[in-house]
Order: structure tokens, then sequence, then C-alpha cells
């Protein structure tokens, strides 16, 4: 570990007592997801699974509550000239849906090769498209352009402190509904999710395991966890659209120290997880929102014998809105 590691979780951007505010903030504003199980996939899998079905939060991912969090810990005198942020979908749609129930303009950057549905869902929720090329750097210079046109406020996807705290709100909802969990399995992309709950899980209980999904063809933080620091790569190739971005300076601690390990998957693998999704489960999916199912049926963890006594999974769906052209297509091949 790093010698400047954080000592105590006053040291990460977020902790237990802004996540129980967050709850409370968002509380009037969000859907508490329903869990679902499974008896077929509990005897695929050998374990006991719990679902916690954020595909059915509004705008259709978790990202609306670190969104909902985030613009409503806004001053009035701060939100009064909106909100800006870059994003590849969910966390733009859930901040335009913020933003237009509090009455205030949202700026979204959004990459040309966003799929789809996501765009049409900031639109639907009155978001202002401003497009950027794909990449990270082009997104971030688009947004800061907007910033100095507006005096809007920046909301980052996941590295800022409002954003972890209002994703952990699922940690509490979760480990209330199905309180046996002994681990958790989440998304990894930027980190804004997998920190949130990871902060407000081992602060309920110390001793559950926390486990990261993440694609082969974006394996960042797996590799930033073998060399002990924030590791980005050339290029992804995944997908799975949401789990792109790398981690930021405000995720990384929180991963490095609270997440116990990264289990990796193929796109095969993902896609297989959406169709038991679509077909046992009966819901909607996302590549994204399907990982952690991809990873608890993996050879990686079903053979793996530090996994043996994770009996309870409890696997987080982050989000359900899919491309279904692409998805289909990809069914074909």
């Amino acid at each position: 570990m790093e010698s400047n590691s954080p000592t105590s979780c006053e040291d990460y951007a977020a902790d237990i007592s802004s996540i129980r505010q967050a709850q409370v903030r968002i509380e009037p504003f969000v859907h508490k997801t329903p869990v679902l199980t499974s008896e077929t996939l509990n005897s695929i899998a050998g374990r006991k699974l719990y679902f916690k079905c954020e595909c059915f939060q509004k705008g259709g991912a978790f990202k609306f509550r670190g969104a909902c969090n985030a613009i409503y810990s806004l001053a009035d005198n701060q939100a009064e000239k909106g909100v800006v942020t870059h994003s590849s979908g969910n966390h733009a749609a859930a901040l335009a849906l913020a933003a237009k129930l509090r009455g205030i303009p949202a700026y979204i950057v959004i990459p040309k090769n966003a799929p789809k549905c996501k765009v049409e869902n900031v639109k639907r929720y009155g978001g202002q498209v401003i497009w950027s090329e794909p990449s990270m750097e082009s997104r971030e210079n688009t947004a800061n352009k907007v910033l100095q046109d507006t005096g809007a406020v920046l909301i980052h996807p996941y590295n800022d402190g409002r954003i972890i705290s209002g994703q952990g709100t699922i940690s509490l909802e979760f480990l209330e509904q199905a309180s046996e969990i002994d681990t958790l399995i989440v998304p990894i992309s930027g980190g804004g999710l997998i920190s949130g709950v990871a902060l407000a899980a081992k602060a309920i209980n110390p001793a559950i395991r926390i486990l990261a999904a993440e694609p082969m063809g974006a394996d960042d933080a797996f590799q930033s966890k073998i060399n002990g620091r924030i590791t980005k790569l050339s290029e992804v190739n995944t997908i799975a659209d949401g789990l792109r971005a790398f981690l930021g300076d405000l995720t990384w601690p929180i991963v490095r120290d609270l997440v116990d390990d990264v289990i990796v998957v193929d796109d095969k693998e993902i896609i297989q997880a959406m169709r038991l999704c679509y077909e046992i489960l009966k819901i909607a999916v996302e590549p994204s929102g399907a990982i952690g199912l991809a990873a608890v049926l993996s050879d990686g963890f079903q053979q793996n014998p530090a996994y043996s006594e994770c009996n309870h999974i409890g696997i987080v769906i982050s989000g359900g809105n899919v491309d279904l052209g692409v998805i289909w297509n990809s069914l074909e091949k």
C-alpha cells in the first residue's frame, strides 16, 4: 500500500455520514429499487444471489442517485446558472433529469459514439446536448469551454464526493433488504459507484467482501490494483459502454483500500449474462449492468478457492438502458 494511503474514512472523498445525509436528501426523488432472486440462477451459480435492480431507477440507472445528491447539494446561488458534465450516457441523463426537477439548466457534453438510447434520454429530460469527440481529452476540453461560456457548475460523472455519497445509498438500501449478504459484486469504471457502495457497506459490516467486475477490454482497475497506482489504458474495447472510464484521484484510494478484488470477464460472458437476465429474471439489463452476474458465473470466480465462502452474494444491476440494435447484432454473431 502506498505511503499516502488514508488512515481513516475521514480521509476519503465521502464517508458513511455523508452517505446517510445523501439518503435523506434524495429520498423524495429516487426509487427504492427492488431486490430480485431466482432459484434457477442460484442453482447455476451454486450460491444464493440477490440482484439490486437499479435498472428500475429513474433514468434507468443508478446514476440518478449521485446526480440528484449533487444537484440538491448546491446552494441556490450556485445552481442558478446550471450544471455541466461530460458523459457517455447514464450520468448525462441522470443529471439532466435531476436538473429538470430543480428547474435549472443542464449542459451535457456527450461523445459522438454514445448509444442512441442514452442520448435520447438526455434530450427527453431537457438536457442541452453538446457533442464532443469520443476521447476523454475532447470530452473534458469541451466541458471546460461550456463552463467558461455559461458559469455553470461542473458535476463530474464519478470523481466527486457528492456523486460517491449518492451512489453509496445503494448499500444502505441493499443491506437492509437482504441483510444476510456476505459479498457484493459491483461494476467498476470510474469508480464512483463501487466507492460509495464499498464505503457504506464496510461501515455497516466490516467483514463484507467487495468485489469489482470489469471487462477484459477495459481492465484498468484490475491493472491499477496490481500496480498500486492509477493505470490508464491506451485504448479500451468492450461492449460495456458504461465501463470505459478510468479511475479518478478521489475514487482510486477507496478502490485501492476497500475493494477486495477485481474479477475480469470478456464480452461473450457479459452477453451471456444479459441473456440470462432477459430469460430468467425477465428484466432488460445493459452490458454494464449484467457484468456482476457474468463475474459470479465466470471460471475466475467459480474455480477460485478464495471465494468458496461467498455464499450470499449481492449483485448490483447498475442499469437497463440497452441499445437493442447493437445487442441483437452481437447475439447473432
